[in-house]
């Protein structure tokens, strides 16, 4: 059976352990019979480090901090000692496990029913948003032995009084620093001030910022504190280069170095399932072997499409974060950032799908103009250099396809019976009087015309050059306010400073003639900034920043200017999305004036046509 997801036994005890921790087995941590029986039908023979230094913690019923990267085994390190303490039968909830996504839910929840597999009548319940909550209350009506879930759709429960904690033993924050990101932070406090004050705790994090500190200060009393410290080495052998590319020619980009690099399995990271799905239709309508991998895959789709990825039937796995957690498999020799990811630990974690146990990989990372500053950050906060990587051209291509050419011409005469194809090219050569030259070529023109050896590509430009500020201003239909005849690019002359508007309160425009504007049920008095809007819009919507237009603050709500045209499923679900813990609740605003904020001014001519990508959040 195939380990649960986030179980990287073998790789990360290489990189993390120490050599008094590899003596270590699980029978020597004081697990029962039927998790040491599930444990040797998975395969495992030594617990990783996090695994060898919280289980013993867990066991007796301590409380837990640890502090390491995701991958390295941590749900091991809390589900197996937490199921050696369950009594059975209770049809309570008796653990309760917070998880940042719906994904990640799915996952720790999957690896617990493997490792409970020989305990008699246990039942875990996985409980998230975008769920019909009508069988998630039958499922707890029936009794489970564990709930995991996402902090918002527990505490509807928790207020529907249809999750009960009474009998609650132990209480789990899986990956708190991500769920402190995501804004959760209000909502774990309340969970865990109903949790019974008796109750273990055990908390899970890469990173510990201040906020996670105070959290466990306050409900993690005497807690154990383990942690495993990231190790350079894991990515020293990694190759790490990037590219500024523009977005819209990133695919372009991606066909040029599937082109020229010599790989053998690829992951290629996205940020949204659509984008997975969307990405691998284009890889596949351009001749290369490729799967998506997401959250939207059942775990038996998802071990399915890893063993094809093993066995060599797929070339590419375009991935999002959380699908490709706790992936091990050695034919991965590139690792393709095609959206930059915002955590620099993110970075570490998606490279070090390639490089693993002393092989080397390589990793090529996409970095759009207006992500120089994400890229700067991993290079900080990992304390390293990417080289610049040059952009693939033509000729690199054309010598590829060649050189493949011949390759596979060679094998067919090595091979292959060609009699009587010779004999037909002889008899044609002889009926025409043409050279066998001329005939050879002719077929091979003939055979590359869906795939040229001579490609012509469309220069693709520089991205990696600033442009001067009068190039970024062209193209740029802003008129002079006292003279719209004016060209955009001229100030207005030392007479024209002095006349102001009657009013100077700043109008806010209309929307372009392209977007429309939404109102948002969230402003001042929740403490919304523009950017936490920005930042909800593009996680969650796939909104590229570029296409977000006018923003308005209001004091109980705001107004965003988006492009024409959203996608029903997208509005449907900006509809639930949080900002500063309140809903957005996002409406489509009729007429032109923006209900509770100023009238708009005279809309501008836009400069560009803009389009909103079906995307959500991986």
């Amino acid at each position: 059976m195939t380990k649960p997801a986030d179980s990287d036994q073998s790789n990360d005890s290489a990189n993390d352990s120490e050599p008094s921790e590899n003596l270590l087995g699980f029978s020597d941590l004081g697990l029962s019979e039927p998790l040491l029986k599930a444990i040797t039908a998975l395969g495992y023979e030594q617990p990783s480090p996090i695994q060898a230094q919280a289980i013993p913690h867990l066991i007796e019923g301590k409380s837990l901090l640890g502090v390491a990267q995701t991958g390295t085994g941590k749900t091991a390190a809390f589900a197996l000692p937490l199921l050696s303490r369950i009594e059975p039968n209770k049809k309570k909830p008796q653990i309760l496990v917070l998880a940042p996504t719906r994904e990640l839910a799915i996952q720790v929840a999957e690896a617990f029913q493997t490792y409970a597999r020989h305990l008699k009548g246990f039942q875990v319940a996985p409980i998230y948003g975008g769920q019909d909550i009508r069988g998630q209350l039958k499922l707890l009506k029936r009794g489970a032995d564990v709930v995991v879930g996402t902090p918002g759709r527990l505490l509807d429960h928790l207020r529907r009084r249809s999750l009960e904690l009474d009998e609650l033993q132990a209480v789990v924050l899986d990956e708190a620093d991500e769920m402190l990101r995501m804004g959760f932070i209000d909502d774990i406090e309340t969970i865990l001030s109903s949790a019974p004050e008796d109750s273990q705790r055990a908390l899970f994090s890469a990173t510990m910022p201040a906020p996670i500190r105070r959290v466990a200060a306050k409900y993690l009393k005497n807690a154990e504190e383990v942690r495993i410290a990231t190790k350079s080495r894991t990515v020293e052998k990694i190759d790490q280069s990037y590219l500024i590319v523009h977005y819209s020619h990133k695919l372009d980009t991606l066909t040029r170095i599937l082109e020229v690099e010599t790989f053998d399995g690829m992951i290629v990271f996205v940020r949204t399932k659509s984008e997975s799905t969307e990405l691998t239709s284009k890889l596949e309508a351009r001749g290369f072997s490729a799967v998506a991998l997401n959250g939207d895959l059942n775990q038996a789709l998802r071990e399915k499409t890893i063993n094809r990825f093993k066995r060599g039937g797929i070339d590419i796995l375009v991935a999002t974060d959380v699908a490709a957690r706790g992936l091990d498999v050695e034919r991965i020799s590139h690792v393709i950032n095609y959206d930059i990811p915002y955590d620099p630990e993110a970075y570490v974690h998606r490279i070090g799908r390639t490089g693993r146990a002393g092989r080397e990989g390589k990793a090529i990372l996409f970095v759009t103009p207006k992500e120089r500053r994400l890229l700067k950050t991993i290079e900080k906060a990992n304390r390293l250099e990417l080289k610049v990587m040059p952009m693939p051209t033509g000729e690199q291509v054309s010598e590829q396809r060649i050189a493949k050419f011949q390759s596979e011409l060679m094998q067919s005469i090595q091979t292959e019976d060609l009699t009587t194809f010779r004999e037909l090219v002889e008899q044609i050569a002889h009926d025409t009087e043409t050279d066998i030259g001329e005939i050879a070529a002719a077929l091979v023109m003939q055979s590359q015309k869906q795939r040229p050896l001579y490609p012509t590509f469309a220069p693709l430009p520089d991205a990696s050059k600033r442009p001067e500020r009068g190039q970024r201003d062209q193209g740029r239909d802003r008129p002079n306010r006292k003279n719209p005849s004016h060209d955009s690019g001229k100030r207005r002359d030392a007479g024209d400073r002095g006349e102001r508007p009657p009013s100077r309160r700043r109008q806010p425009r209309e929307p372009d003639a392209d977007q429309q504007r939404y109102r948002i049920e969230a402003g001042k008095s929740h403490g919304v900034r523009p950017g936490d809007i920005v930042g909800a819009l593009a996680n969650e919507a796939g909104v590229e920043v570029e296409y977000i237009g006018s923003i308005e603050i209001g004091e109980n709500h705001s107004t965003v200017d988006l492009p024409d045209g959203m996608p029903k499923d997208v509005f449907e679900h900006l509809k639930r999305v949080r900002v500063r813990q309140q809903p957005m609740n996002i409406s489509l605003v009729s007429g032109d004036n923006s209900p509770g904020l100023s009238k708009p001014a005279k809309s501008r001519k836009p400069n560009k046509k803009l389009s909103l990508k079906k995307n959500r959040s991986a």
